[in-house]
């Protein structure tokens, strides 16, 4: 996902009270699916499940408790988005939010009032464009940014977070040229005529980051304020929080001993920051609410921008994509995990990343299997697999953390890129659950909109939210609902190790409930897409009511 490039114009934020204490509940009046069964009531006492069971009972066992009617509404294990990027998730709120944006021409008229509203010389920065659905069947380059913005630099990252377009004032900021050279693991698009086009792929886009002026500690802490509540409002009971900085874990634990933290949270750091988890392993702060699990590496880049490692060619262009992180870094920093205990998350998409970073597992522990197994080291997206590695993932034990919000959006384009045989083992989850594999689901918002109802019906249906699915696009790794509501609660909690507190509502575990709209196991899917989240409960503590 995207390093964060911000110069912020702060909106006011928004209020939210501090979550109410924990307290006893009693819930009934819709279906409540525990994981294991569907009862009428639940009890929960100091934060815990005390009962579930029938409604009488329950009535009996929780006297003085505040009675919670759903009126029809659903409850499940607290939903835990195990890939996402919570500071960005604020940040998109408080920056130009390109999401949606239906061509070039949509770009430069949301630049240009963008630019408009909010004058000065600074650096204008947003994300969120996706080209694939535009008329114009092109990425966008600093010409258009130019007829926008033409007198201060500009710098708007792709949705996936892999590559960003920016302007000719941002190219001469940066010094790049014609005669530039890009990093190793990068890649500088060029017009006709060899100059740069202001596209600029995976670690290229590091020569305009150091002409960006680093969010002020204010707006960092605003973002993951805003990325916490409105991720509660979600139905979110926790997210596995990527490519953390240490800036933000202290964020998040300030607000976690101010009672302002809705959700759980589990790190994983950036490389830059990796060093005290490194070498001490894993942590938590005192609340509970935050933890330090270990480090979030990239193996290569996207599929959509063309910087996914394959093992051949792709089928729409030349090359074979990009390795971001040299093997023998890699190598080094798994050594250190190996020793601490810290836990890897590694992101790889191609068929080739994914290869490369299993063999450097699997070279970690020299032969340990049994330990390879207990370290439950993640592969982040693990979105091309070749037939040979597929079966790797249980053997290995390595956690599959996947999003399938990935592919309804990319069904229009990995097809171009893949080619039919290669099809067979994207967005595997189906394949990687009848191996025996774990698999976690999430959503890698900001890329995406971090939306659990949007990850279950992905994962359930395999089709867009308008009902679509190409006539190649292998419904048949579509799961089954029960398997969708595993993935992104049991398959969450496993990936972090709290199976034994959550992802099921059982007598003893944390009552951490996500309560939506509407019945996600029976409703039709066209419902679940349209539904939205009522309650959502962490530790017995009620942190969002829908109006």
């Amino acid at each position: 996902m995207r390093a964060v490039l911000h110069t912020l114009v702060l909106t006011a934020g928004l209020a939210l009270a501090a979550p109410a204490a924990a307290q006893d509940l009693l819930i009934h009046g819709g279906p409540i699916y525990t994981g294991d069964a569907v009862v009428q009531a639940l009890v929960v006492k100091d934060g815990k499940v005390a009962y579930a069971g029938q409604l009488d009972s329950a009535r009996a066992a929780a006297p003085g408790a505040r009675d919670i009617d759903l009126k029809g509404a659903a409850a499940y294990p607290g939903f835990v988005d195990s890939h996402a990027h919570l500071a960005g998730i604020g940040f998109r709120e408080m920056t130009l939010n390109l999401e949606g944006t239906a061509s070039v021409e949509a770009l430069v008229a949301r630049l240009k009032a963008w630019a408009a509203a909010n004058p000065g010389g600074e650096v204008i920065s947003g994300a969120g464009w996706i080209e694939t659905h535009w008329p114009e069947k092109r990425f966008p380059t600093r010409a258009d940014l130019d007829r926008a913005a033409p007198d201060r630099p500009v710098v708007l990252s792709r949705a996936d977070g892999h590559a960003v377009v920016v302007n000719s004032a941002m190219l001469k900021l940066a010094g790049i040229t014609a005669q530039t050279a890009a990093p190793a693991g990068g890649q500088i698009l060029k017009d006709a005529k060899g100059e740069p086009d202001g596209m600029l792929i995976d670690n290229a886009m590091g020569l305009v980051r150091a002409k960006v002026p680093p969010p002020s500690a204010a707006a960092q802490a605003e973002a993951v304020r805003r990325g916490a509540r409105l991720y509660a409002s979600r139905g979110w009971t926790g997210l596995h929080d990527m490519s953390v900085s240490t800036q933000e874990v202290a964020i998040q634990q300030a607000l976690a001993a101010k009672g302002e933290l809705p959700i759980r949270i589990d790190n994983y750091m950036s490389q830059a920051d990796s060093g005290p988890v490194l070498a001490q392993g894993p942590s938590q702060d005192p609340t509970g609410l935050v933890r330090v699990r270990g480090v979030k590496l990239f193996m290569d880049g996207a599929l959509g921008s063309r910087g996914a490692a394959l093992l051949a060619p792709y089928a729409d262009a030349e090359g074979t994509g990009l390795i971001v992180t040299p093997r023998e870094t890699i190598d080094a920093i798994l050594a250190k995990a190996r020793k601490s205990g810290a836990q890897m998350a590694v992101h790889a998409i191609g068929d080739r990343g994914n290869r490369v970073i299993l063999d450097a597992y699997q070279q970690a522990f020299a032969g340990d299997q049994a330990g390879l197994k207990a370290a439950r080291w993640r592969v982040e997206h693990a979105q091309v697999l070749a037939p040979h590695d597929l079966p790797r993932f249980a053997a290995m034990g390595v956690v599959a953390s996947m999003q399938p919000s990935h592919a309804i959006g990319d069904l229009y384009f990995a097809p171009a890129r893949l080619g039919p045989e290669r099809l067979k083992g994207a967005y595997a989850w189906e394949s990687l659950l009848k191996s025996g594999a774990a698999v976690a689901g999430g959503s890698d918002a900001p890329v995406e909109k971090g939306d659990p109802l949007v990850e279950f019906y992905a994962a359930a249906y395999r089709h867009d939210l308008k009902g679509f699915a190409g006539p190649d696009w292998r419904l048949e790794e579509a799961v089954t609902r029960a398997q969708a509501l595993a993935m992104l609660t049991r398959g969450s909690a496993y990936a972090v190790f709290r199976e034994n507190d959550l992802g099921r509502l059982a007598v003893g575990r944390d009552a951490d409930i996500s309560v939506f709209s509407v019945d996600l196991m029976t409703a039709p899917f066209a419902d679940i897409a349209k539904a939205h989240a009522v309650m959502t409960i962490v530790g017995g503590k009620v942190v969002y009511e829908a109006p």
